[in-house]
């Protein structure tokens, strides 16, 4: 065990990046970098927002206000080593530098899928049972949830990270992204990969196929409700309360369903690259635009924020 700990120490992984594209280094530092300040303004602002008004201390906030703080962590763990390695020409990261960014990646992935699926189910309490909404949905309740949530997240990248730590690898191994991923350290591993595929394909495939059940049951039943309703008005009210969410986990499982689903994907690596950027870059961005542009408390609460400079007394 002492001289398997001693190699992996000495195991280290250079990170391609978009190296074959050296002329687009510096725009796409810059780029990477607006959209990394948007992201952790965007979430950090509506973690904020949140807190600050009493309207929104309801499960469907406190759900949207864990998912902030996923996908500022999510962005955080990711896009700061994606902006060194376009900048420098070292691209090396440890065994134990990749292992650890690629454990907090992975626990904030699975956290973010299942909790979907409970702003999922959320919906569905509100929509199918609103009278039973306040009781169903109580704030123990929702705490429960959401520890369940971040516990399994843990749980599951903890089997993740067991199932690469039995791998061996040779000194030097070339990661052609800009991340260290499950499949792309997998891939560099010269060692025998039946167990740890086996357990990557049972495990990844319950996360994803467990999470999309409870989804497309969740929102099965809400659409027969709403077709139910007689009232035009209360139709769409109840359509844009689910607009954000199902254009959110849209995006997130498509994605996630293309890159590790698909196998005809790999063959392409700048496709793998450009797809990775979509997950971890650009949807923890685009999140708090999705779930904030179409609602009015939010808005409104923006509206205050920016208004009251004005309202402070001059001199």
């Amino acid at each position: 065990m002492g001289s398997a700990d001693r190699n992996k120490s000495d195991v280290i992984f250079i990170l391609l990046g978009f190296s074959d594209y050296p002329e687009l280094q510096i725009p796409l530092f810059l780029v990477f970098l607006v959209i990394y300040m948007i992201t952790v303004v965007g979430n950090l602002g509506r973690i904020m927002i949140i807190r600050i008004n009493p309207k929104l201390h309801t499960p469907m906030y406190l759900f949207l206000s864990h998912l902030s703080l996923l996908d500022f962590c999510y962005s955080t763990v990711i896009t700061p080593k994606l902006l060194q390695i376009l900048l420098v020409e070292n691209r090396s990261i440890s065994f134990a530098s990749c292992i650890t960014q690629y454990s907090f990646a992975a626990i904030c992935v699975v956290t973010e899928a299942f909790l979907l699926a409970a702003m999922a189910y959320d919906r569905f309490v509100a929509i199918c049972n609103p009278l039973l909404y306040v009781v169903v949905m109580s704030p123990k309740r929702c705490a429960l949830l959401l520890i369940a949530v971040y516990t399994w997240g843990i749980i599951s990248s903890s089997i993740f990270i067991y199932s690469l730590l039995i791998l061996s690898f040779s000194s030097t191994n070339v990661i052609n992204n800009f991340l260290c991923e499950y499949s792309a350290i997998f891939s560099a591993s010269i060692s025998d990969k039946h167990v740890t595929e086996m357990i990557f394909f049972i495990l990844a495939n319950f996360n994803t196929f467990f999470t999309l059940i409870i989804v497309f049951t969740s929102y099965l039943f809400i659409f027969v409700t709403v077709l139910k309703m007689h009232s035009t008005s209360g139709r769409h009210k109840a359509f844009s309360t689910c607009a954000s969410h199902l254009t959110g986990v849209t995006i997130f499982f498509g994605i996630i369903l293309f890159l590790y689903c698909v196998p005809s994907s790999k063959s392409s690596w700048l496709l793998v690259r450009v797809n990775t950027v979509l997950y971890t870059v650009v949807i923890p961005m685009l999140n708090p635009l999705i779930y904030s542009l179409r609602n009015k408390d939010v808005k409104e609460t923006i509206r205050k924020l920016i208004e009251l400079p004005s309202r402070w007394p001059s001199g």
